[in-house]
């Protein structure tokens, strides 16, 4: 008897939509071990028309004029522009969702990009395939992920949960299940000197560390000058990405304080276990990671309304701060490594609010559904 086979759709169109499909098939392999044949597909790199398919190598460059992202994103949020879109590209994108479709033949399809849930329904209005989508932002959720013709629309946040009722989804259609991530991001803290040992780190200075996300957006370089100028009593780890250019400037420089510089990491849960604090853009990835390390955030940089809710998120469950430049971002650092009872408690707050379960209660409701 085959297996079911299982379509995951996701781009590259910053990182948080193919980690999120990861983590699941991660919970999948380990909750229903060879139990699903899962296909993990880019839509739009692997089958999307020009110029679509090229938006994941376009994304950081997008992502980096923020004040036009940000223009953007409002102008095509909202129940009513977003079924206009939906509408209007369908034809254009017909033919590519129809071959997707035909060539795996998936007895269900799970989307993690807003982009391929109205097309992929379209196409299925003469089929019978189960259709879920994960939504892959904390809060501040764009209208595109939300479709009444989906059979379930699983949520991050009850934020996110609110905006989809909003957008026409009954209450019986919407879950909050958390945001999926690694599981390697999901185990206890650990102990803090023995990671420390293990990456060279200091172990008598508190240590910040500084991310700007896999492609190292946001003012990284200034805000790392800006933290290491505080001066002794610090340590800085900064990562930056798959930012070549950021990475060799970073460590061209005579740092004022033990500075360990990064490139792209595969040992962020090591990093941020050892980390007292970490300085980072507000994505939605980053945060979900850093609650479940238990770790205290200043946030210094967010894409305008696809993120701007993830700041209100954090400032609202006391999770951090909002600090929005370099200069903004020392000052706060300073402030938290002079109250090592404030990093006490909000690590425990990151504790309560966190939800490490989030990727093997999506697998659960996956095979639930099978």
């Amino acid at each position: 008897m085959s297996r079911p086979r299982l379509l995951f759709l996701f781009s590259d169109t910053g990182g948080g939509h193919r980690s999120a499909g990861e983590a699941v098939i991660e919970a999948i392999d380990r909750l229903f071990p060879h139990q699903f044949d899962i296909r993990f597909v880019d839509g739009l790199k692997d089958y999307a028309p020009a110029p679509l398919n090229r938006l994941p190598e376009m994304y950081p460059m997008m992502a980096r004029h923020s004040a036009l992202w940000g223009i953007g994103y409002q102008l095509s949020n909202g129940r009513r522009r977003a079924q206009a879109f939906n509408r209007t590209t369908w034809p254009y994108l017909r033919r590519a969702v129809n071959r997707l479709v035909d060539e795996h033949a998936p007895d269900m399809v799970v989307s993690f990009h807003p982009l391929f849930i109205a097309p992929n329904l379209y196409s299925q209005r003469e089929r019978t395939i189960p259709f879920l989508v994960v939504v892959t932002d904390l809060v501040s959720t764009h209208s595109l992920w939300y479709n009444r013709a989906a059979d379930l629309t699983l949520v991050p946040t009850e934020q996110a949960r609110a905006k989809a009722l909003l957008n026409g989804l009954s209450p019986e259609h919407v879950r909050v299940t958390g945001l999926p991530v690694a599981r390697r991001f999901c185990e206890p803290p650990g102990d803090r000197a023995q990671i420390r040992t293990q990456l060279g780190w200091p172990d008598e200075l508190p240590m910040v560390l500084l991310v700007g996300g896999g492609e190292g957006m946001g003012p990284l370089f200034e805000t790392a000058r800006a933290i290491a100028a505080l001066g002794t009593g610090l340590g800085l780890a900064v990562v930056a990405g798959r930012n070549n250019a950021l990475e060799a400037r970073l460590k061209s420089i005579d740092w004022e304080v033990p500075t360990f510089v990064y490139g792209f990491e595969r040992r962020m849960p090591q990093l941020m276990r050892a980390a007292n604090l970490i300085v980072s853009k507000a994505g939605p990835g980053t945060i979900t990671e850093a609650v479940n390390a238990h770790l205290p955030m200043v946030l210094y940089s967010r894409l305008p309304g696809q993120e701007d809710g993830n700041v209100d998120y954090v400032i609202k469950h006391s999770l951090g701060v909002w600090a929005p430049s370099p200069d903004q971002a020392a000052l706060a650092v300073r402030r938290w490594l002079q109250s090592p009872e404030l990093l006490e408690d909000t690590s425990n707050r990151c504790a309560r609010v966190a939800r490490p379960d989030a990727a093997g209660t999506i697998a659960k409701v996956i095979a639930e559904l099978r």
